[in-house]
């Protein structure tokens, strides 16, 4: 079997296998961008407008000497914050591996030291088992696949809250790491698709069959602390996520095909002498 690479196409991840390099599956987190988000018009928009004010005086230099530098500089607000805040959380998803797989971490960064800080803590007060880790969910049936932060497995007491002792029930948990300020429903859909994908593929192209899952749950890290949130992962929450993969297809594939070319039309206006001489 070959290993998982990606590629990205017109904003798109898709996974491939390098024996297969034909086949093109969609990942996860792209076919969940087919889920309309309208309130991010409002937080650009605010973003935007908060830099403007805040930087009024040097927007006013800058649109004086380059117009359209300044414009650019504006709208590029809410873009270059994600691209932050993607940097923050993709140094902070390597640390939280790193530690999960036990390798000792020493000095970080004073920006990820809190995240650190605070990972340490989660697994002291929950002391869940790593099975796997950023290994990559693949499904033959429905065509997609994604790559997930972590299979653990936890010991859950009779109220079903964590047992660091590791005396209570143990329960397999599809598992991911959230830094971003808040958390969103949508994380159901991204870890039921983990959890109902054909099998797990390794970094080496091995490849196994899914293991029984029995939950899900997101740590929501930040800056001031932790919490561990389960995750609802049913049929129902899947057929959502199936309805998305359809319109991921609509979007990329059939929608280009769906308009045809004019078969009648106006006629087209009548060009006089004068307009031809001159």
């Amino acid at each position: 079997m070959g290993a998982v690479r990606t590629i990205k196409r017109g904003g798109s991840r898709f996974y491939l296998l390098t024996d297969q390099p034909d086949v093109r599956y969609p990942g996860v987190t792209s076919v969940i961008n087919m889920l309309p988000k309208p309130f991010l018009q409002f937080w650009a928009a605010k973003l935007t407008a908060e830099l403007a004010v805040d930087s009024l005086p040097f927007v006013e230099q800058m649109a004086a000497r380059d117009r359209a530098g300044a414009v650019d500089y504006l709208k590029g607000a809410a873009s270059r914050y994600t691209k932050i805040r993607a940097d923050v959380g993709s140094r902070a998803h390597d640390l939280f591996e790193r530690l999960i797989r036990g390798e000792h971490v020493g000095a970080v960064h004073p920006d990820l030291e809190p995240y650190r800080a605070l990972f340490v803590d989660f697994l002291t007060a929950v002391n869940p088992e790593l099975i796997r880790a950023e290994d990559v969910a693949w499904s033959d049936r429905h065509a997609y696949a994604g790559s997930f932060d972590a299979l653990i497995r936890v010991w859950l007491d009779d109220d079903g809250k964590p047992d660091p002792t590791r005396k209570g029930v143990p329960a397999v948990l599809m598992a991911d790491w959230k830094t971003s300020a808040a958390t969103y429903p949508d994380v159901a859909l991204q870890l039921t698709a983990y959890a109902m994908a054909d099998r797990l593929i390794a970094p080496d192209g091995s490849s196994v069959p899914m293991p029984e899952i029995d939950g899900a749950a997101v740590l929501h890290i930040t800056p001031d602390g932790w919490a561990l949130k389960p995750v609802r992962v049913d049929e129902e929450v899947f057929s959502f996520f199936l309805a998305l993969r359809r319109v991921f297809d609509w979007d990329r594939d059939v929608s280009k095909s769906a308009l045809g070319k004019a078969i009648a039309a106006s006629a087209k206006r009548l060009e006089t002498g004068t307009q031809r001489r001159s």
